[in-house]
């Protein structure tokens, strides 16, 4: 990037940022908000290098120009070639999503391995992200893990700039998601005492502010720098405000569950967020998380935004679909030939069904047998199955099963398919339905063909289905012992019936 950018920092434009001549090293670009920093950079003109464990995960982001560098910060023999001609690094690697239960000792290795490699490389800075929390409180394992890491850090010669912020609200943070299913699926909401401890949240838009302004701020040099937004609220009044925003009728009851234990379970229940994971997080919300030093407020011309103007951009993010990164993003994984052949995820109030499987076939093979699929070619499996639903549809007032098809091998946007309506078609490598039967919910089919090999694709078929309330969710739940054998039988069919037709020639 040539010449200068303009900065916006909260909605007001700043001076043209001068052309930037660093090399910067982002750690954790696979997270949150590492996925989100990434993009900012570049825009500020930054030369980027990525160190992730698996390169495949930032592939298709269009990063122009970004080296990725494969390696981890548990492994320091990785991290001298990665260190390699950086100027600045980003420390956002937390463990915590690995859901181990040794994530501090893994989490104190890490910062002490990047630690040392930043010195041998003679790093000019080190910036981290960690947690909000008094000096001097007994802390949970969470935030004192949090904060151990930045003391690491900081035991090297390398500058540390730490950011220690509180709740981080955005769309796909662990902490909006958590408030956003709660109050959307639970009409009256039993809420254990710790949902009323004060935290300060903060918009993900300001936390990249901050990250991003920091590289040219000297002042910010070897701090520690407490940040937040304009309010100070309790997760108690967070959910009551989301309510309203959403237009919600919802009843919040305070109730003493018996352990935290107990009430990860009650998280877990009703949110995507594993119980171990929420067990963390319950026990860091003993903690109140209010800024008490204001100098990032001194040193950086940064406007925090209200609770309610991060939450509507984080919701309006959502109904746009053009949520960035999600929580989700940062959990660990190894490295294999191909995910699991079915995977259950949910993410951004969706829930998601993803069979995939190998295909010895072409991929004009494999997509013809998927752009054929309903009609009177049917579903490849259980038919009959397909038939009752729609029957039972016709009958509830629905569009019902007898709406066929255009074109026996041909489809277009907006065609009707049965109860389904073409969504994207994208030959030889997507189609998607949309579902128009009665559902307590929204509902899409989508095939994909992917190429893996010389000889051999990757059908990946994914059922989605946004729950409207708890009976959306309950009706999902409840259909998930059919959907295994239905949906697995049909891309078993699919792949062979595509290996058949690629065999005929």
């Amino acid at each position: 990037m040539h010449g200068s950018t303009e900065t916006r920092v909260g909605g007001e434009a700043l001076a043209a940022v001068p052309r930037k001549d660093r090399f910067v090293l982002v750690t954790g670009a696979t997270g949150y908000v590492g996925g989100r920093l990434v993009p900012r950079l570049l825009v500020e003109g930054y030369r980027l290098r990525c160190f992730v464990r698996d390169p495949s995960r930032v592939a298709n982001r269009g990063w122009e120009g970004v080296e990725v560098v494969r390696g981890d910060v548990l492994d320091p023999r990785t991290l001298h070639g990665a260190m390699r001609g950086i100027t600045d690094a980003y420390y956002l690697v937390h463990s915590m999503a690995s859901g181990e239960a040794d994530f501090a000792t893994r989490d104190r290795i890490g910062a002490a391995n990047f630690r040392d490699a930043a010195a041998r490389a003679g790093i000019s800075r080190i910036v981290y992200l960690g947690g909000l929390a008094h000096p001097g409180a007994t802390l949970s394992p969470h935030l004192r893990s949090r904060q151990e890491t930045g003391a690491i850090l900081r035991e090297g010669p390398v500058p540390v700039t730490e950011f220690r912020a509180s709740v981080i609200v955005g769309s796909g943070s662990i902490s909006f998601e958590m408030i956003r299913y709660l109050t959307e699926r639970i009409p009256v909401i039993v809420a254990p005492l710790w949902l009323r401890t004060k935290c300060q949240p903060i918009g993900i838009r300001n936390v990249l502010q901050y990250l991003v302004a920091c590289l040219e701020e000297p002042r910010s040099l070897g701090r520690v720098l407490e940040i937040g937004g304009q309010d100070v609220l309790s997760y108690q009044e967070m959910m009551a405000i989301y309510a309203q925003e959403r237009g919600l009728k919802r009843r919040i009851i305070s109730f003493p569950l018996p352990t935290l234990r107990a009430s990860s379970y009650w998280v877990s229940l009703f949110t995507p967020i594993p119980s171990t994971i929420a067990l963390l997080l319950i026990e860091g919300l003993r903690n109140e998380t209010i800024c008490r030093d204001h100098s990032a407020r001194e040193i950086f011309p940064i406007v925090p935004l209200s609770y309610v103007e991060s939450l509507r951009l984080a919701l309006d993010r959502v109904e746009r679909h053009e949520v960035e990164t999600v929580w989700t993003g940062a959990f660990s994984s190894t490295p294999r030939e191909l995910p699991p052949p079915v995977t259950l995820t949910t993410a951004e109030g969706m829930n998601m069904e993803v069979r995939q499987r190998l295909v010895a076939a072409t991929a004009d093979k494999t997509f013809g047998v998927a752009a054929r699929i309903g009609g009177e070619q049917g579903w490849y499996f259980w038919n009959w199955s397909w038939r009752l639903r729609g029957a039972l549809d016709r009958a509830a007032g629905g569009v019902g099963f007898r709406r066929g098809r255009r074109h026996p091998s041909e489809l277009r946007v907006g065609d009707p398919l049965d109860f389904w309506r073409v969504e994207a078609w994208e030959p030889p490598r997507l189609v998607r339905l949309r579902a128009e039967m009665r559902l307590p919910g929204l509902a899409w089919l989508q095939f994909e063909v992917l190429p893996h090999g010389v000889d051999r694709v990757l059908l990946k078929q994914t059922a989605f289905f946004e729950p409207k309330g708890l009976w959306g969710l309950l009706y999902w739940y409840a259909l998930y012992p059919i959907h295994r054998v239905i949906f697995s039988g049909m891309i078993r069919a699919m792949a062979q019936r595509a290996e058949r037709v690629t065999d005929l020639g």
